[in-house]
């Protein structure tokens, strides 16, 4: 009989995570299932247990919080994946604050459902990307998105407020940014054949579709194609850049003329000038990161859909 492993956030969705852990004891003892609910203790945590417990046979891992979460699972995942021949499956309970690696892979919010999803759902193949660099030599994985500049900056702004959640506390952190307005890094980024010297406001690479709850930073994105989905807003006057913003809540940034869009399976982004504050699924890579390469891992893992 499968095991199902529950690798469960209790801060996520600030403390409301530990909450539900009643409704998914009684989904899995009512079905007559065979289930084990650990909660994580501290950061990294989720990256100890999703390796060590995929690497038993029968058991599937479940990520029960929200994209910090959902984003430790797969590190330990891809880390147990080097060691295994057939590739580890996981569940996702999206029960965080934003959500969006659930909205980018199609899975529909709602504790009963998502339980369902995970008895009797089926397994897909879904892309990972990687990016080394920054405090990350050695390879950091993500699955929805990264990164540089501004939405990295809205993120850390978003993290100091304590009672404004989701997409309200995103925006809440962009208007923030957008006062300080900092001034951009100037990057060479070099991706399929083309090297681009530019100063970017914000550079997007997206395996999902949406970042910041609202921002849907590649509308027509695709986790399961090999590719990521890149964009990248030159920086110029606060109106323009606040117009670009508004741009991203609707998918429609690719109509503008100071952004420039893409796709590729690998990258490789260099300062020449400044250095560069990124994040990859929310979690911070650098501050002051000066180089990046970041590859897309085709068909990776196996995510029940």
């Amino acid at each position: 009989m499968k095991r199902y492993i529950v690798i469960l956030n209790p801060t996520a969705g600030k403390g409301h995570a530990e909450k539900r852990i009643p409704e998914i004891e009684v989904f899995f003892t009512e079905h007559g299932l065979e289930y084990e609910i650990i909660q994580t203790k501290r950061p990294g945590h989720a990256i100890q247990l999703a390796e060590s417990y995929a690497l038993m046979e029968n058991t599937l891992i479940v990520a029960a919080g929200g994209d910090g979460t959902i984003n430790e699972i797969i590190n330990g995942l891809m880390k147990a994946s080097n060691k295994m021949e057939t590739i580890p499956a996981f569940g996702v309970l999206a029960i965080g604050r934003g959500n969006d690696f659930a909205f980018s892979a199609d899975i529909p919010i709602g504790l009963g459902k998502d339980l369902l999803r995970i008895k009797d759902g089926a397994s897909v193949p879904m892309d990972v990307g990687e990016v080394r660099g920054g405090d990350y030599p050695e390879g950091r994985y993500f699955g929805n998105g990264l990164g540089i500049g501004f939405d990295t900056l809205v993120g850390l702004e978003a993290a100091k407020m304590n009672y404004i959640h989701g997409a309200a506390g995103y925006a809440l952190g962009a208007i923030k940014t957008l006062i300080k307005y900092p001034t951009a890094p100037e990057l060479k980024i070099s991706f399929n054949d083309e090297v681009i010297n530019i100063s970017p406001a914000l550079v997007s690479v997206m395996n999902g579709r949406r970042l910041g709850g609202s921002f849907f930073m590649a509308p027509e994105g695709k986790m399961n194609d090999g590719l990521f989905d890149i964009c990248m807003t030159k920086q110029g006057k606060r109106g323009e850049l606040l117009s670009a913003m508004i741009a991203y809540t609707k998918g429609e940034q690719s109509k503008r003329e100071d952004t420039l869009t893409g796709r590729t399976d690998w990258l490789n982004v260099r300062a020449l000038s400044g250095t560069m504050a990124v994040h990859a699924d929310g979690e911070t890579i650098c501050e002051a990161g000066t180089e990046l390469n970041i590859i897309n891992h085709k068909h990776a893992l196996m995510i029940i859909e």
